[in-house]
């Protein structure tokens, strides 16, 4: 569940690979046998509200669309290798945004995990297709349908705190709604009612898996990811939406 923000276009996104190889000066990264399925649960969790990545079903556009990224460089024949080494040098040192001044985290992953996200951004980034076997379902999991499990969710692979304060999540976000102030009182609007539901819990679960439906006001289309409903199953959505509406003030 997000807001609006603005797009943001980052160096890495508009220079070709080979350029940047050469402009590392030759630096020469490790690339340890890395967890596909770790990789692209992390990517989801943290990347995917910001990156469009369509093996990931993300469609995050803060940040450069991965696929797009990408493209010319597997046209050009680019190993997933060297997709993944820029990746992981990326994600320890990202580029300041020149067009907002908005900046990604550095070290949002290290180590293995750094490795995991960037192996598997390297092995599907501008590739047709869909992930299949193990990579299918790394992120849909049936999980019991309680707060708690939502909880986990909402910090986890549904990568809700990134973008929404909700303090029984001790999230911060603030790209989209806060959820502390706003979630209860937008649902609980006539215009909300008529097309999310006139309950809670069908407004939550209106907002996750269709979430331009209805926009709440101060807020735009084309951010919060609408995949929600590929993505996660159809436990973890319920648990998520036990989770807010638990968390509703």
């Amino acid at each position: 569940m997000r807001g609006v923000v603005r797009r943001s276009r980052s160096l890495p996104a508009l220079v070709p690979i080979a350029l940047l190889m050469i402009a590392l000066g030759g630096c020469t990264l490790k690339h340890p046998t890395a967890n596909l399925v770790h990789g692209k649960q992390l990517f989801v969790t943290k990347c995917g509200a910001c990156h469009t990545l369509s093996h990931a079903n993300t469609t995050g556009n803060i940040g450069p669309n991965l696929d797009v990224a990408f493209r010319q460089d597997r046209a050009d024949g680019i190993k997933s290798t060297s997709i993944q080494g820029l990746v992981d040098y990326w994600i320890q040192y990202p580029n300041a945004n020149t067009d907002s001044g908005a900046l990604m985290p550095a070290m949002l992953y290290k180590g293995q995990a750094a490795q995991d996200v960037a192996a598997y951004v390297g092995a599907v980034a501008a590739k047709p297709g869909q992930d299949t076997g193990a990579l299918l379902t790394a992120v849909q999991q049936t999980v019991a349908a309680t707060p708690a499990a939502g909880k986990t969710v909402f910090t986890g692979v549904g990568g809700c705190g990134a973008c929404h304060t909700l303090a029984a999540a001790g999230t911060s976000g603030t790209v989209g709604p806060n959820l502390d102030t706003r979630l209860k009182s937008d649902c609980a609007l006539p215009a909300s009612q008529k097309i999310r539901g006139a309950t809670l819990d069908k407004c939550i679960n209106t907002a996750i898996v269709n979430p331009y439906a209805y926009i709440p006001s101060g807020y735009t289309s084309g951010v919060m990811p609408n995949t929600f409903g590929k993505t996660l199953s159809p436990t973890q959505i319920k648990a998520l939406v036990l989770f807010l509406s638990s968390a509703a003030k």
